[in-house]
């Protein structure tokens, strides 16, 4: 009693209602079930248990925690029920790790954080199937536990509390009857209850089996149980969420509006089975947010539909419902629409979690996005805050240099200097009047949170940033297309038949194009070797000639284009094995000190190969049976020796694993739409999140 009264208004809905049946006698069953009372008397809160059904489903159980609560808001209404004037008083229940509210006035339950045309039906169960535990339908439900206590209330219960047991009522005669529309109830004691269907084929069903010698409980009765199962106590809670995820979507959601809500319930769902196999120890969550963006827009209303000719109407339709956002997006006419509809969107989802969950920020929770497709380049944009306006002045920039190279007339160069002043001036003059008014210049967009994890799914993004002119460097650090002080790590995960997606490493550095990404373990592979401790392995070119070793047939190796289905063979073990020097080199598999000696062959006009000195035993010797692959030159230092090769501070490509029966066409067509369901991804994403939350324990604990 004394925790159901201190309920917090915000993780209740302002139903702060104090459990008044705890005080009641109650007996236990002897399995150490749910409690029983001696005496027959109305159902308490903690025995009454409501339901919701999305999708026409069955019934499902709310947890306790929400059952309760539920329970003691309908309960407030009064005797008058949903009709009654106190109904406008009873706040919405805050239900389902506060994604959902429930209005016990009008039955029904809503989601928070994004709108959802059809409403989600809720119902309070008192009376239950035997076996299922599935609840009564409301009406009938009342008028059962109605007549129940009018005829019962105040007798002593059985000595025997073993619901789980339907015991055979054969010869015992019904002492009381209800009937109802399509069925008729019979009580052959207080606590033996059975509901029989008054449908025709029940009737001739229920006289043969009668007249064949089976009981007539037994032959056609369904047994109830009156009370639920579990009680319900405000133990039964979520665990509070300190990780949120907002799940943005790419192209095509004008096809499909509740598609990423679908999409998000099922990274949700596998995401709790993940948490309950692998995270069950955490007392917090990861908690996942739809981020619809698209629907509010107007863009072009429907000019482009007035142009679209009827032939093959169908299939225009669906480009112009999806490919035609890429296009929009590279329109500067409607690219500002897109990106502030997504950034006002995600500005708005965590100003209303923050205002529902005030110790989030308090208790350092943090934020990380998951994107989908074009979402990964709209998402990216707003966070470094991009705009092709830039790329444009730099271009005018270039072209101004150049023009100071070449050789120009006395009149040229008088005019060109005119034009410095005059954008000097024309500078100046709109410094002077942003400081007399706000700008009408639209800033970047900024996002009121720091974004702990950036992951891209089927991401088109490195193309994106290759046709805006990133290229390689010489640092391996992120930061070099998306700085850590604004996102802590940027990881791209891609299925290897998906054609949407890109690889983002060889934008950091060229020669990891010769690196394959990093596997995602199985959902079920028992203690998988961690991320952090992977090394990074060859992938096998097979874009020039090739020559393989006597141990190794031509049939062995396997090609990187393809993505075979078996784990890929790789030439050479890591970088580090190979002392970080011989990187864009291929492998030659020999008997060498260590197992395995490599060496490098550079493209270059002579046919002589140039090969690593590996130690004393040199590698002469095993230049007859290496591997001679075409790769781009290293560069080289003054002494003649190979420069050093800079690796990735941190892996960022990620690569799912092909099924075992998977077909590459039909995977190229299903591929894209496939990581919202997998129990890969799902695993993939809280092994990452979670192993912060753990290094940030372990570091307080520290200090």
């Amino acid at each position: 009693g004394s925790e159901g009264a201190g309920l917090a208004s915000s993780e209740s809905g302002g139903s702060g209602f104090s459990l008044a049946a705890a005080a009641l006698p109650e007996r236990r069953r002897p399995g150490g079930g749910r409690p029983r009372y001696e005496v027959v008397r109305e159902l308490g809160a903690e025995e009454v248990r409501w339901f919701y059904r999305e999708d026409r489903k069955t019934w499902k159980p709310f947890i306790g925690y929400d059952s309760l609560r539920i329970e003691l808001a309908y309960r407030a209404l009064g005797p008058g029920g949903p009709e009654s004037e106190a109904a406008a008083a009873v706040e919405p229940v805050c239900v389902r790790s506060g994604l959902y509210e429930v209005d016990v006035a009008s039955g029904e339950s809503y989601p928070v954080y994004w709108n959802q045309t059809e409403r989600i039906p809720v119902m309070r169960g008192q009376w239950f199937i035997d076996g299922t535990w599935q609840p009564l339908e409301e009406e009938e439900s009342n008028l059962i536990e109605q007549e129940h206590l009018n005829r019962f209330k105040g007798q002593q219960l059985q000595e025997s509390f073993d619901m789980e047991v339907s015991k055979p009522v054969d010869g015992k005669e019904a002492i009381h009857s209800l009937k109802l529309s399509r069925n008729h109830v019979d009580w052959h004691s207080v606590d033996e209850v059975y509901l029989y269907s008054d449908a025709t084929t029940s009737k001739i069903a229920r006289t043969v089996t009668q007249k064949l010698g089976f009981s007539k409980a037994s032959s056609s009765g369904t047994r109830l149980h009156r009370g639920y199962v579990e009680e319900a106590t405000l133990e039964d809670r979520p665990p509070q969420t300190s990780h949120i995820v907002f799940v943005v979507h790419g192209i095509g959601q004008k096809m499909d509006q509740g598609r990423i809500i679908k999409n998000t319930a099922m990274m949700r769902d596998a995401a709790r089975k993940v948490e309950e196999k692998y995270f069950s120890n955490f007392a917090t969550h990861v908690e996942f947010l739809p981020v619809e963006w698209r629907s509010k827009l107007t863009l072009d209303g429907d000019t482009v539909d007035s142009i679209t000719p009827d032939k093959v109407r169908g299939l225009r339709d669906m480009l112009n419902s999806s490919a035609m956002d890429i296009m929009y997006y590279t329109s500067p006419l409607y690219r500002d629409e897109l990106v502030k509809g997504l950034q006002q969107e995600l500005n708005r989802l965590y100003t209303l979690f923050c205002s529902r969950n005030p110790e989030f920020e308090e208790k350092g929770g943090k934020v990380s996005i998951v994107s989908h497709s074009l979402g990964c380049v709209i998402t990216y944009d707003i966070m470094i805050g991009w705009n092709p306006v830039r790329l444009y002045e730099q271009l005018l920039q270039k072209e101004e240099e150049e023009l100071e190279d070449r050789w120009m007339s006395y009149e040229e160069q008088r005019l060109l200097e005119e034009l410095y002043i005059t954008k000097q001036r024309l500078r100046e003059i709109e410094e002077r009047l942003h400081g007399l008014k706000a700008s009408t210049i639209s800033k970047p967009p900024v996002l009121k949170f720091k974004v702990e994890n950036f992951f891209c799914m089927g991401s088109p993004l490195a193309v994106f940033l290759a046709l805006r002119g990133i290229r390689p460097g010489n640092s391996g650090s992120q930061d070099h297309i998306l700085p850590r002080t604004i996102c802590n790590r940027l990881l791209n995960i891609f299925h290897p038949s998906d054609p949407v997606a890109y690889r983002l490493e060889p934008l950091i550095l060229k020669h990891y194009s010769n690196i394959s990404p990093v596997q995602i373990h199985w959902y079920n592979t028992a203690n998988p070797l961690p991320y952090e401790h992977m090394k990074p392995s060859f992938l096998n070119p097979t874009k020039e000639p090739t020559s393989v070793t006597d141990s190794e047939s031509v049939s062995t190796v396997p090609s990187p284009t393809t993505s075979p289905v078996l784990v890929r063979r790789h030439y050479g073990e890591s970088i580090t094995n190979i002392g970080k020097a011989s990187i864009l080199g291929a492998a030659s598999i020999g008997k060498g000190l260590g197992g395995m000696l490599f060496s490098r062959f550079g493209r270059s006009t002579t046919t002589t190969p140039q090969t690593l000195e590996t130690g004393k035993d040199g590698a002469e010797g095993d230049d007859k049976k290496a591997t001679t692959v075409g790769t781009p030159p290293l560069s080289h230092s003054s002494s003649g020796f190979l420069e050093p090769v800079v690796e990735l501070e941190h892996r960022i490509d990620f690569e799912l694993r092909e099924g075992l029966v998977e077909s590459r066409y039909w995977s190229a067509v299903t591929s894209h739409t496939a990581y919202w369901s997998s129990l890969d991804v799902a695993l993939f994403l809280l092994t990452f999140m979670y192993k912060q939350e753990d290094a940030d324990k372990s570091s307080l604990d520290t200090i």
